[in-house]
């Protein structure tokens, strides 16, 4: 999965477009619920040497919120990194170069927003 499908993906799927807030960082889309506008997930791409990657130049990302008790296990998964510049305790990274799996980050996505969801 890339960085297009997966905004394509969040926009049918939640009727969500995704907010560029930051000049210096103008590949940045962040996403966040209507309704209490807190993030679910973010869209970006960061040097492969600040995630540890080897190979030079930047990578997709997607950071999203996961539930802490999943990070472990994802962590044991393919194309799946601690979060990047977020806690790692309630974050997670998937790279969107095709190593992770397109039907996990779909559902962890869901996840996401439902987790983000059901705060007040």
């Amino acid at each position: 999965m890339n960085r297009y499908e997966l905004t394509q993906f969040i926009e049918e799927t939640f009727d969500i477009k995704g907010e560029s807030l930051w000049v210096h960082f103008p590949n940045y889309l962040v996403f966040r619920n209507p309704r209490n506008r807190k993030w679910f997930g973010l869209i970006g791409d960061v040097e492969r040497s600040k995630l540890g990657l080897d190979g030079q130049g930047k990578v997709d990302v997607f950071v999203f919120k996961c539930d802490p008790i999943m990070t472990g296990t994802l962590l044991d998964e393919k194309g799946f990194l601690p979060a990047y510049h977020m806690s790692r305790k309630s974050w997670m990274t998937a790279l969107l170069d095709g190593s992770a799996n397109e039907e996990k980050i779909k559902e962890l996505t869901c996840i996401a927003y439902e987790i983000i969801e059901s705060k007040k």
